[in-house]
């Protein structure tokens, strides 16, 4: 199979056009495994309509890299719509339709895309017990749970190694978990952030959705205002405004990394990392 290989804003993503099916999960999870295999946070799945919604000009399936479903990836979705008007299927817009439902894209030059989404709903309040200490936050769904948390401190020392496995998968977020992003308001125009990622199970360099629950947070919290700027753990910074309808507009670098074919050995190697002995 020949895989296109994309980051958007350092999150990075296998894409195949049009199989013949949709690759298998155990398939999946040996392709995105990093240093053993190609490496990625996930894989999608683009195709040209054929039958259902004819409104929705390309559509996107996108499975984390442990080989789950995901119904939405941000980050993913403007590479999905970057990678439809590299290969002709559309001219500077394009309709996305996701497991979310359809989302509008825009090319605004330069390798970059713009989304409009659906404003989220108002975040909750909520504080988890783990390991020993109580963590404070807020509940918000943009198409994926997340639980993101305020943090006053530096980022370099947000406690994400420590506290983003147990928090991803605490009961308080049901049997499908969170994304769990720790937020640092730099002032009424930026943000920085950073995720621990379900279904990649570590720390990403960017997560669309996360920057848009995020800044649920922060228009309830009147911590800032739009438009407002964000800084990710890869260095890339994505903008947010204020769209039509009330909709937020998310813009950021969709890059196109290259198309490779995948040899047999890319699906070989164990399983996961040795959890070495005390």
């Amino acid at each position: 199979m020949r895989l296109h290989l994309a980051s958007g804003a350092g999150n990075d993503f296998l894409a195949a056009v049009e199989p013949d099916a949709d690759p298998a999960p155990e398939l999946i999870r040996a392709w995105c495994r990093r240093g053993l295999s190609l490496g990625a946070d996930g894989l999608f799945v683009l195709r040209r309509p054929g039958g259902g919604d004819e409104t929705a000009l390309v559509r996107m399936t996108h499975y984390n890299a442990d080989g789950s479903p995901a119904e939405l990836c941000v980050n993913g979705t403007r590479c999905a719509a970057r990678l439809a008007f590299s290969l002709g299927w559309a001219e500077g817009e394009v309709v996305v339709d996701t497991g979310a439902g359809p989302i509008w894209a825009r090319d605004a030059g330069g390798g970059r895309v713009t989304l409009s989404v659906a404003a989220a709903e108002a975040p909750e309040k909520v504080a988890v017990a783990v390991d020993g200490e109580t963590v404070a936050g807020y509940r918000v769904t943009v198409g994926v749970p997340h639980f993101v948390v305020p943090w006053s401190g530096g980022m370099a020392d947000a406690p994400l190694a420590r506290l983003g496995p147990p928090l991803r998968r605490h009961p308080a977020f049901g049997t499908a978990g969170a994304n769990v992003s720790w937020v640092r308001w730099v002032g009424r125009d930026r943000f920085e952030l950073r995720t621990w990622e379900r279904g990649v199970e570590a720390e990403t360099l960017a997560c669309g959705s996360g920057v848009l629950a995020a800044l649920a947070v922060g228009l309830a919290a009147d911590e800032i205002d739009l438009p407002v700027v964000v800084r990710t753990a890869g260095g890339v910074e994505l903008e947010v405004a204020q769209g039509e309808g009330g909709s937020w507009d998310l813009t950021g670098e969709a890059r196109l990394l290259g198309v490779v074919e995948v040899g047999e050995e890319a699906a070989g190697g164990p399983e996961g990392k040795v959890e070495w002995a005390d």
